[in-house]
């Protein structure tokens, strides 16, 4: 049986136009630069800088390339304009290239970079040191491939023997790979190669100073590891009949050791992010001061000189299908320039009419820098305040940061859910975890508080938080259960 069904469907598309703008807002300061530049080597008819000639300016603006259109040009009749002669010089000339502001006795000099050596780089260096056969360099060489960034070998040799067989063509046996992994753990940073955290800690506290502590602290790490990693000091002290003082010198040894050998290498290949402040708010005369980047703000204008050749291509009377094919080009690039010159401005206001939204709902907060005056919000707020879509709040909040006097800050941060206090008031998320902070930095590290204690305490201070909400806010800040806190 075939039924028919009458569907309306409302739907809205955005634009190519409307996409790139979204596009454009979301990009921080660095990438949006990187932008400008592409945009620029695409588009021979967008310029940086001010237009000299603010006549020409105002030609533009009147938007006079805009009348023209292919029916119009067809019944233009009169004689012939060469448009061919100012698409062929393409090239910019040398001399607006050129500074000339420096003296005959000015020198060239260049500022050295020292080229950084990589973490695996090395390593492989300093196997140079050892004396070594073409066969063991081969599988020492191997074997520094296979440490990961944390500075770990996460395989067992009998893998690490049979990869080096099928991949590399390397025939040796586990005894030949044990004898060079022991160079391995020789090189530094102390720990590298190690199989575990636990080979890790015994490796670097083989390379320390003998003293009474360090041989506890190896024992504990060799024989009663897993009474060291849950922190039963109590059974610790009985096993080895120490004092406490003792003890807590041997803990103190181990946790001067770096889990992360290889992580916290400083000529490793991990690229360092520079953030760049998209914003910055200061205090003048105890009043909130924004302002954004100027990097966000450059000066663009359209070439003057493809503005001309459509000025000139519409004064003539006859035209070639080459000339019209040759204007057809040179409309879209005005066309491409003056809508990015327009987006950026729409980027720079849609930035700006943002955070001051921003700073303005969290006033209080940037007056002092106090954490807890941090104010529930939610991109809905900022959005109702600025008549803007949320997803567009979020595109800025969630890519943007702000140089405060309270240090340089990710925008998204600001942001939290409101939860309701003793008194049923509502109160930031942000507010209650800095609290909750607050409290365990100054517990008692001897006994650690659990989370039901915590939440009483929270309930006691006017915040009513369930136990399971304290482990979700613990955890994301990054502190551990009680029983990890545990200190001597």
């Amino acid at each position: 049986m075939l039924k028919q069904f009458l569907n309306l469907k409302l739907s809205q598309k955005l634009s190519p136009q409307q996409i790139q703008l979204m596009k454009l807002i979301q990009l921080p300061t660095q990438a949006f630069e990187q932008r400008l530049l592409e945009e620029m080597n695409e588009n021979p008819a967008l310029e940086a800088g001010k237009e000299e000639d603010e006549y020409e300016k105002d030609e533009f603006e009147n938007e006079d390339y805009d009348d023209y259109d292919d029916s119009e040009s067809e019944r233009i009749e009169a004689e012939d304009i060469n448009i061919d002669e100012y698409l062929s010089n393409d090239e910019t000339p040398d001399y607006k290239t050129q500074a000339n502001n420096y003296s005959d006795d000015d020198e060239d000099r260049e500022s050295p970079l020292a080229a950084p050596v990589s973490f695996h780089q090395d390593l492989i260096n300093q196997l140079n040191t050892f004396i070594l056969n073409d066969d063991e360099r081969e599988i020492a060489e191997f074997l520094v491939g296979s440490i990961d960034d944390m500075g770990y070998i996460r395989r067992s040799v009998q893998d690490i023997v049979d990869d080096m067989a099928f991949t590399q063509g390397i025939y040796t046996d586990e005894k030949t790979v044990e004898r060079m992994l022991h160079i391995i753990h020789e090189l530094e940073p102390s720990g590298v190669g190690a199989r575990d955290l636990q080979e890790c800690l015994l490796l670097q506290l083989k390379h320390k100073t003998p003293t009474e502590s360090v041989a506890l602290a190896m024992d504990i790490i060799e024989n009663q590891f897993e009474a060291f990693t849950k922190k039963h000091y109590d059974k610790l002290l009985q096993k080895y009949g120490v004092s406490q003082e003792q003890l807590k010198k041997g803990i103190e040894e181990i946790e001067k050791l770096n889990p992360k050998p290889g992580g916290s290498y400083t000529g490793s290949n991990k690229m360092i992010e520079h953030v760049v402040p998209d914003f910055a708010i200061r205090i003048v005369d105890g009043e909130l001061e924004l302002t954004l980047n100027g990097r966000n703000a450059p000066s663009l204008h359209v070439s003057k000189d493809y503005q001309e050749m459509m000025q000139t291509y519409k004064d003539s009377r006859d035209k070639s299908a080459q000339q019209k094919d040759a204007v057809q080009f040179i409309k879209q690039k005005l066309d491409s320039a003056k809508w990015f010159i327009d987006a950026i401005r729409q980027r720079q206001e849609t930035l700006f009419v943002t955070m001051n939204a921003i700073m303005h709902y969290q006033e209080e907060y940037f007056l002092d820098g106090d954490e807890t005056k941090l104010k529930p919000m939610i991109l809905k707020d900022i959005a109702d305040m600025v008549s803007l879509d949320i997803s567009t709040i979020s595109r800025v909040a969630n890519s943007k940061y702000v140089e405060t006097p309270y240090g340089t800050k990710l925008i998204k941060e600001f942001f939290s859910e409101a939860m309701k206090n003793d008194q049923g008031e509502d109160v930031s998320t942000l507010e209650i975890k800095k609290i909750l902070k607050n409290v365990i930095e100054e517990e008692d590290k001897k006994k650690p508080l659990p989370d039901d204690q915590l939440a009483e305490i929270l309930k006691e201070k006017g915040y009513p938080i369930a136990r399971r909400t304290i482990a979700k806010y613990r955890e994301q800040l990054d502190i551990p259960v009680a029983r990890m806190r545990k200190k001597m």
